[in-house]
């Protein structure tokens, strides 16, 4: 498996391009709704909500780290919440400058394989694991916001690209359980899909591989995960704390998001706002723009404009939201990457002397 580090050296005139263009969406998004209305209701941004906004962005990771550890002490042992608090930063770092947020895992399973000696599979299962975890919640909210949308006042074809992207994104989400439950169905499944995308891949990667290696790998991994995730199921104790910790990371994360509108005097309605913010991280996880930068706004100023949430008012949020939940860890992201660079260089010196 490709390590966020190789993909990001790989990928990195591609990556910058991405997030330039993000970020020129942004721009065009908040000239073409008023940037200097946009500026007048940034400058009278109350502080100290967006600091307690804030402090609510370190507790969620907090509770990200502690749900992960638990993972960890089921499949094999974990490092403590320290050394994990840093190593998901780093992650974060990944997610964010990678599209569809596809970085954050690798890297995780790649810093345990080299400084806490678990082996790479069994850390790649821990991660993944994790991830599903965020399925339960997202699963009510969805259902519901399918529902939802249809009696809002919005286009036939937004209408149907939301509710796609719901139920697709809960396909792939119930497909990675079923692999933890049902290994050899799922397994038959997912080589079914690989051999049917293979030569399409193969056009684009460019790269020469056969298909019993890539199917080798399906194999392997789908084997890995699915032992360490049925490990996870079977104690009823760990699933239920990870499930409760969930639950209360996905109502910070919308508790932060509704201080941000806060920030700025407004008071979205809940109902709506939740399920508006939860088809904003669905399109995060596009394969598209790292971050989804000027998508997601997008997304939000159409969406709130139909519950009466003022276009000016929905980007001056999302920007604080951007400041809160994107910049402030991927800087720190950066910071513990580079730490753990130095400390791998200093190993790879050492086993050569």
């Amino acid at each position: 498996m490709q390590t966020t580090s190789e993909f990001i050296h790989e990928h990195k005139w591609g990556i910058l391009i991405a997030i330039i263009i993000g970020i020129l969406i942004i721009f065009i998004v908040s000239v073409a709704v008023g940037l200097q209305d946009i500026i007048n209701v940034l400058k009278d941004a109350n502080l100290q909500i967006i600091a307690i906004a804030m402090l609510l962005e370190i507790v969620l990771i907090c509770m990200w780290t502690e749900r992960w550890s638990l993972i960890l002490k089921v499949i094999d042992k974990s490092p403590g919440f320290s050394k994990l608090f840093v190593m998901m930063f780093a992650s974060l770092f990944g997610n964010n400058i990678t599209p569809g947020a596809a970085g954050g895992e690798p890297m995780r399973a790649y810093l345990l394989s080299k400084f806490e000696n678990i082996s790479f599979d069994l850390a790649f299962v821990s991660a993944s694991a994790d991830r599903v975890f965020e399925f339960f919640p997202f699963v009510l909210v969805s259902a519901f916001a399918i529902y939802m949308i249809s009696t809002w006042h919005i286009g036939f074809w937004s209408t149907i690209f939301i509710s796609l992207l719901i139920i697709v994104t809960m396909a792939f989400f119930g497909l990675l359980i079923y692999v933890g439950v049902k290994r050899e169905i799922a397994e038959r499944i997912i080589l079914s899909i690989a051999r049917s995308i293979f030569p399409y891949a193969l056009k684009i990667t460019k790269k020469e591989t056969t298909f019993s290696a890539v199917s080798e790998q399906i194999q392997y991994y789908v084997e890995r995960f699915s032992t360490g995730f049925a490990t996870v199921l079977q104690d009823h104790k760990m699933f239920v704390l990870g499930l409760s910790i969930s639950f209360l990371m996905w109502g910070t994360d919308m508790l932060r998001m509704y201080l941000c509108f806060a920030a700025v005097g407004s008071s979205p309605p809940i109902i709506p706002m939740i399920i508006i913010y939860t088809i904003a991280i669905l399109i995060t996880i596009l394969p598209t723009i790292p971050g989804a930068l000027g998508l997601r706004e997008v997304t939000m100023v159409g969406l709130f404009l139909v519950v009466g949430v003022p276009a000016d008012v929905v980007i001056a949020a999302s920007l604080i939201d951007r400041v809160v939940s994107y910049l402030m860890p991927t800087g720190v992201g950066i910071i513990a990457t580079a730490y753990y660079g130095k400390l791998l260089a200093k190993k790879d010196r050492s086993s050569s002397n």
